[in-house]
């Protein structure tokens, strides 16, 4: 029965930890969201401020930095389309790591959603 327990364990951490490696895809819907570094163009109504992230201290140690940060902007764009934008103007991105980790764990990406006609 322990055999059994210890074999799932392993299993299933070894499913989280290949989960955990790759960047979060996106929606559909996310797909057309345009990221912008400067307010956009054209006849845009700003819809509010999002945040999206990618990695914690479990994940993020198994994660590449580059899969963190497309990650991050993913869930961004997941997001902003979930509330109705086709734009998001980034602020900010800021990677953080977790005590005694050996590198970055966490990328968060933060912006401006807005719907553009």
């Amino acid at each position: 029965m322990v055999a059994k327990m210890g074999a799932a364990f392993s299993g299933l951490l070894s499913v989280v930890l290949l989960v955990g490696c790759s960047a979060i895809s996106t929606t559909p819907a996310g797909k057309s969201v345009e990221l912008v570094t400067v307010n956009p163009p054209g006849n845009c109504k700003p819809l509010g401020d999002i945040v999206g992230s990618q990695g914690n201290w479990i994940t993020g140690d198994y994660t590449s930095n580059k899969n963190l940060f497309i990650g991050a902007r993913n869930d961004l764009r997941n997001q902003a389309a979930e509330m109705g934008g086709n734009f998001v103007w980034v602020q900010d991105s800021n990677n953080t790591n977790a005590w005694g980790s050996t590198g970055t764990t966490n990328t968060t990406v933060l912006g401006v959603v807005y719907r553009c006609e």
